[in-house]
């Protein structure tokens, strides 16, 4: 009888054995499981690496993310013949801690600044002018699938001021198509070439669908920072020209580095100016 019961016994547990299995009832073979419970608790999913991308461009610290800023519209410029003309603006009324990056011209395309742009994710403005910036339209479609804003500087980049009214609309209305052909871009911002300009090129270029005529209160220099009024130093609100090199100086990224550094070390950090015009 004993035998009998000890057959029985092999049978039910051999039977049993798949359906335990299914079950989840056989042993874990899980390796947290078999470290133990106190070797389990010290071992963690490995953390991201931190983005050290500042550091290679020569900043000492990250570059703060800018806020997000309040959308309104931007005040309008003078009349004349009835109609309003675009603002002129060398620094945007903010309380946001922000300053804006602006590069004229187009002439250096080394494709270690926009590897810059892309790293620390950095807002800039480039304000082209076609006869400089023409042979490498290509180099800047890159800088704005990067979010780079694309506004106009001209096609020629000839002094405005005193020039007949064809001749001023003929070079923003002709830059203004030439950005839309080639980049797909429809500028609302324009710089002067020299920074020099008279009503009849805010007539001109309100002609051309620009809004804002876009001037700077800070400028780089070999010297350092200059500034055009006001206090010498960084305000909350500033349009920095990060103007060509027409030496043999420091390429653009280095310069770039300089503007970001003193920003920095008055609290401030980049914005993208066109959200804020």
């Amino acid at each position: 009888m004993k035998r009998v019961r000890g057959r029985l016994a092999g049978v039910v547990a051999s039977a049993l054995a798949p359906a335990l299995l299914l079950a989840g009832c056989a042993q874990s073979v899980d390796p947290i499981e078999r470290l133990g419970k106190k070797a389990a608790q010290g071992v963690h999913p490995p953390r991201p690496a931190p983005d050290r991308a500042y550091r290679r461009w020569g900043l000492t610290e990250p570059l703060p993310r800018p806020p997000r800023p309040t959308a309104r519209p931007l005040a309008l410029g003078p009349h004349t013949g009835g109609r309003a003309l675009p603002r002129v603006v060398d620094h945007v009324p903010t309380r946001d801690r922000v300053v804006f990056l602006t590069y004229d011209d187009g002439a250096e395309k080394g494709p270690r600044f926009a590897d810059m742009v892309r790293e620390l994710r950095l807002p800039v403005s480039m304000f082209l002018t076609d006869s400089v910036a023409g042979p490498g339209y290509g180099h800047f479609a890159r800088l704005r699938r990067l979010g780079a804003g694309i506004q106009n500087h001209t096609l020629d980049h000839r002094a405005l001021a005193g020039q007949p009214y064809a001749a001023q609309r003929a070079e923003i209305c002709g830059q203004q198509d030439r950005l839309r052909t080639r980049l797909g871009a429809r500028p609302r911002l324009f710089r002067p070439p020299y920074g020099v300009y008279d009503t009849t090129t805010l007539r001109a270029a309100a002609d051309c669908g620009i809004t804002a005529l876009v001037l700077w209160r800070a400028a780089l220099t070999p010297a350092g920072l200059a500034y055009t009024r006001g206090d010498h130093r960084l305000r909350p609100g500033d349009i920095v020209l990060v103007g060509p090199d027409e030496s043999t100086g420091p390429p653009l990224t280095t310069r770039t580095t300089r503007i970001l550094r003193a920003a920095q070390r008055r609290g401030l950090t980049a914005a993208r100016l066109e959200d804020y015009l």
